[in-house]
């Protein structure tokens, strides 16, 4: 395995100056945003599209510091209703086109959450008992058949028509996609779409990612280096589920945090260790979000315990 970063963490940097501070820690691939939520703050999908010049520009300073883009990523939610999908669905087939260009083969993303029903016009997810109320089935029938495996089985056609092979979904909590049965079930739409499997999320719902690495065994197409822990004293109390923002850190009943300020270096070890047994010997990309400290702090903290524990 290889550690990778992801590049949004770094957005106040100009593109050449992020590609010199990857360097500066020891890291040679990078996982960039080109749709989706984020401002893509060093890929201009649509200006790199439209100009050969600019695209060649932007190679260019990859390769002369041996830098590898190990995937594009477009998370947002193209199954939403109205304006939200729209501008998700395109920017997501916008940023296959550039990866067809740039010659990168893999696709980040997330599943996309549908409405309840056409009439609808905010996404609605879906974690309860659908036995009652007895509305919930009819939409969980609606969000998959109506919406999510027609929209999914003509992107990945278009992603294979511009060389993509494989689409790495992260399971992320208020997407139709959440954990690893339901990755299953729209990988049966098309084998080219797989998992990203970031433990962060399993672990703020409660699952156990080790566990979730074994069930995805040949699925697993792409890793992210992110932890998350659950705050004790708190989650004791109100459990799991919860909706104060992010930056509420002190209240929340878990927090994303640097690598290893979550689980101990001894589980990521045998993360790792058990990926590689299923399988899977591609990149880490860290993805660090954690409030609790610096940037600074978080991406070295990060970079020591993954540098330490991944399988190589």
């Amino acid at each position: 395995m290889k550690l990778a970063l992801c590049t949004d963490v770094l957005a106040n940097l100009s593109f050449p100056e992020m590609l010199d501070r990857v360097k500066s820690y020891g890291i040679s691939g990078v996982e960039m945003t080109a749709g989706g939520w984020s401002p893509c703050p060093h890929v201009n999908t649509n200006e790199l599209l439209a100009s050969p010049e600019k695209l060649a520009q932007f190679r260019a300073e990859l390769e002369k510091r041996d830098i590898e883009i190990v995937a594009l990523n477009c998370s947002g939610n193209p199954l939403a209703p109205g304006e939200l999908g729209a501008k998700h669905s395109e920017s997501s087939y916008k940023a296959v086109e550039l990866a067809g260009k740039l010659g990168v083969k893999k696709i980040v993303m997330m599943s996309g959450l549908p409405g309840g029903c056409k009439e609808d016009k905010i996404p609605n997810w879906i974690t309860s008992t659908v036995s009652w109320p007895d509305y919930m089935p009819g939409v969980i029938d609606y969000q998959w058949n109506e919406v999510a495996i027609p929209w999914w089985k003509a992107f990945t056609q278009h992603a294979r028509k511009h060389g993509v092979e494989k689409i790495a979904i992260e399971e992320f909590p208020s997407q139709l996609v959440y954990n690893p049965s339901t990755l299953l079930r729209l990988r049966e739409v098309d084998e080219m779409i797989g998992m990203n499997l970031d433990p962060s999320h399993l672990i703020a719902m409660g699952a156990d990612p080790i566990a979730a690495a074994r069930k995805l065994e040949g699925a697993v197409f792409h890793v992210h280096g992110k932890d998350a822990r659950i705050e004790r004293g708190l989650a004791d109390v109100d459990g799991l589920l919860e909706y104060k923002p992010v930056t509420d850190t002190k209240n929340r009943t878990w927090n994303y945090v640097a690598v290893g300020c979550g689980k101990d270096l001894l589980w990521w070890k045998e993360f790792f260790s058990v990926l590689r047994m299923t399988g899977y010997d591609g990149y880490v990309s860290l993805e660090m979000e954690d409030l609790t400290m610096s940037v600074e702090a978080g991406l070295q903290t990060s970079i020591d315990a993954l540098n330490a524990t991944l399988s190589r």
